[in-house]
């Protein structure tokens, strides 16, 4: 896991590689279009001007099949008239078109019913410091380069074994983005990040008995990525665990969830607290604040300010500086997601969520160093180890779960034999609040971090 720093101040750097727009044109853009609100008329107006590149590159069966390079730019304004709200944007950074694209937003507004919860954050909330958490590493790969990389990534998976007999693709992506915003209670800042990937999708088998899985490695610096061999190699040793799958027949059994799961379960609480869910009433967490909705061993933790993290940053999508805080402190709600809207419709204030959460870890009071995935299958005893879900069958307004499924039957805290074609169901509710353990094999999917979970009991249905 990445290590925590203490934020520091970042230099207002003019010019980054590879891109067309320097920080410095941002700013002028961003000015220019706040000044020409103002001259409309405007009770306050924010603006945010944005830039992203990357190369993507897919091969399939030794052979090069797509190299897409991206190159986009935005300029978007939001203008306040009191309490009414337009937004508009554009991507023509001309003089002319700037001033359509403000004049475009102001009679959006104008038109626009009163809403009396709309406007910009507290002053006293901007972040004022921005510190520099290293989330930009440009990789100047060439194509050649990359479709060498996904070469050897795919490669890797088809030479593992004579029974991976076909492939979906790898593929390696390079992408990177800077922006700066501004808003007329004082908010300045912005920051450049890049984003990485290596990934693969190898099939085993033939005939009826076919069976396909992926990996990947994503991180922020090339440097840190997997070696594509190792990636291509455990996507290949997935896809053959998988072989020879059967149905079971409907029963009800303790339930793990892969790590990477996991990170889904998570994902699931945090849309049940997030502010448009709860001032909606479409949550199946409301009124939660104080109230116990996980056991007591269990702890969520946020830290905008981890080096190198996908989910940090000093300050939200509206410039309110960000903090590092417990959310769910032994299994008590202690905070929400509010941005200044949702936060005022619930009558209280921002938490510096707008744009969502910020490098969120789930633990465990119970979880020792020594609880691998072995260990958690031995935990398990006898039940159903998930590896791939499949729909979309969540009702965040109720919490009911319904998902398609595929993982493993295990026996005696032993995998027995691969399954697939079933559905397990349950609350999740009942679902977080039966999380028995969670395992040290810590995975971190996005702006979340999990270990694989173990739910006392779920539904299965098979065959």
């Amino acid at each position: 896991m990445n290590q925590t720093s203490q934020p520091h101040a970042t230099p207002n750097t003019q010019a980054l590689p590879g891109f067309s727009h320097s920080r410095a044109q941002f700013e002028d853009l961003v000015d220019s279009a706040l000044a020409c609100a103002k001259r409309l008329g405007a009770t306050n107006a924010a603006a945010e001007a944005s830039e992203g590149t990357g190369l993507s590159v897919s091969v399939r069966k030794g052979e090069l099949e797509n190299v897409e390079r991206n190159r986009d730019k935005s300029l978007g304004v939001t203008v306040y008239l009191g309490h009414r709200r337009g937004n508009a944007s554009t991507s023509d950074f001309s003089a002319a078109a700037i001033e359509r694209t403000v004049q475009a937003a102001y009679d959006i507004a104008r038109f626009t019913a009163e809403d009396p919860m709309a406007g910009l954050p507290d002053p006293d909330l901007i972040a004022q410091q921005h510190a520099d958490l290293d989330l930009f590493h440009p990789w100047a790969i060439h194509s050649e380069q990359a479709a060498a990389l996904a070469l050897r990534c795919e490669g890797a998976a088809m030479g593992m074994d004579k029974r991976i007999t076909n492939s979906e693709g790898a593929g390696v992506s390079a992408q990177q983005s800077h922006f700066f915003s501004a808003h007329t209670h004082g908010f300045r800042g912005g920051y450049a990040s890049s984003r990485h990937s290596i990934s693969v999708a190898p099939i085993a088998g033939k005939g009826d008995d076919m069976q396909r899985d992926h990996w990947y490695s994503s991180m922020r610096h090339p440097d840190e990525l997997a070696a594509p061999e190792a990636v291509g190699r455990y996507a290949a040793e997935r896809a053959l665990s998988r072989l020879h799958a059967r149905k079971i027949p409907t029963t009800s059994c303790p339930v793990l969830f892969e790590s990477p799961l996991a990170a889904g379960l998570l994902g699931g609480l945090v849309h049940a607290l997030s502010g448009g869910a709860l001032y909606r009433k479409s949550s199946f967490l409301l009124d939660s604040l104080g109230k116990q909705v996980l056991p007591k061993h269990l702890q969520v933790h946020e830290d905008p300010f981890v080096v190198r993290g996908k989910g940090s940053s000093v300050f939200d999508e509206e410039g309110v500086k960000t903090q590092a805080r417990q959310v769910i402190r032994d299994g008590l709600v202690e905070g929400y997601f509010l941005s200044s809207y949702s936060a005022r419709k619930l009558g209280m204030q921002t938490t510096g969520n707008a744009g969502g959460s910020h490098n969120l870890v789930l633990t465990s009071k119970l979880t020792q160093a020594h609880d691998d995935l072995d260990a958690m299958l031995k935990k398990l005893g006898t039940g159903l180890f998930v590896i791939e879900l499949m729909g979309q069958g969540v009702n965040y307004v109720t919490g009911d779960y319904s998902r398609g499924a595929s993982g493993f039957w295990v026996e005696k805290g032993q995998i027995a034999f691969p399954v697939q074609e079933i559905t397990i169901a349950g609350n999740l509710k009942d679902m977080l609040m039966g999380i028995q353990a969670v395992g040290a094999d810590a995975y971190n999917y996005g702006a979340k971090t999990v270990g694989s979970v173990l739910i006392n009991r779920m539904k299965v249905a098979g065959a």
